[in-house]
């Protein structure tokens, strides 16, 4: 007899006075589990998404839709970056004022040639308030999914209040779990059995999120 077959065989003894129950399992499950932890007004999802993100060490912008390309130049320019990745989807508008030389994602573009890239920006598909969590699912304003897991310097861009949500369950029935979804709490980090922390490890080093408000459904790049 196996190993397998004595496991099994003891399974079965425990279980030789349980009745059977044929209720179907999404019914004989109760899910009536809570879609948020305390009420909020829109202002205050958007204020803890906040905090969350920058308790996370990600770095938090706000601004106006038209104020959006100069923002992301200066943040551009205060890292000092030359290169800048960016999906095929990016609204054309959002780097109208930028000065580094665009990347283009493309398939073949191997993890050496994304490691020299010095930023990338993207959109996002929802902002999660009470875990400060980022979902990207490839759509085309955020492209691949390695394209955000090499280079060092990732900026964000997520619309308030539109694409905010407070809870995970919220967030869960606004995306399609079939697409290659990354879900980011603030930079890519890790810490050894000391506890020192180390960032950058499998994934950007640095995470600024820009949370801005205004228009949407804009003109895209060709």
């Amino acid at each position: 007899m196996s190993s397998r077959d004595l496991v099994l065989g003891r399974v079965r003894r425990a279980l030789s006075d349980v009745q059977r129950d044929d209720t179907p399992y999404e019914q004989a499950v109760q899910r009536g589990y809570l879609r948020e932890h305390g009420e909020r007004s829109v202002e205050e999802t958007v204020d803890l998404l906040a905090e969350n993100l920058a308790d996370y060490r990600a770095i938090v912008h706000r601004c106006a839709d038209e104020e959006l390309s100069e923002l992301l130049m200066r943040l551009l320019a205060e890292r000092g970056s030359q290169t800048v990745l960016v999906p095929p989807g990016l609204p054309s508008y959002w780097l109208e004022a930028a000065d580094p030389t665009r990347v283009q994602d493309r398939g073949a573009s191997t993890a050496h040639e994304l490691d020299r890239v010095d930023s990338v920006i993207t959109g996002c598909a929802v902002a999660v308030a009470e875990t400060g969590t980022i979902v990207l699912d490839g759509s085309p304003d955020q492209g691949r999914r390695r394209i955000t897991l090499v280079p060092d310097h990732h900026i964000c861009v997520v619309r308030v209040p539109e694409q905010v949500v407070s809870s995970v369950p919220q967030a869960l029935v606004r995306i399609d779990p079939t697409r290659p979804l990354t879900w980011i709490s603030g930079p890519s980090a890790t810490s050894d059995i000391e506890l020192d922390r180390v960032e950058g490890v499998h994934g950007p080093r640095t995470l600024e999120v820009v949370l801005v408000r205004g228009r949407a459904g804009a003109e895209v790049a060709p």
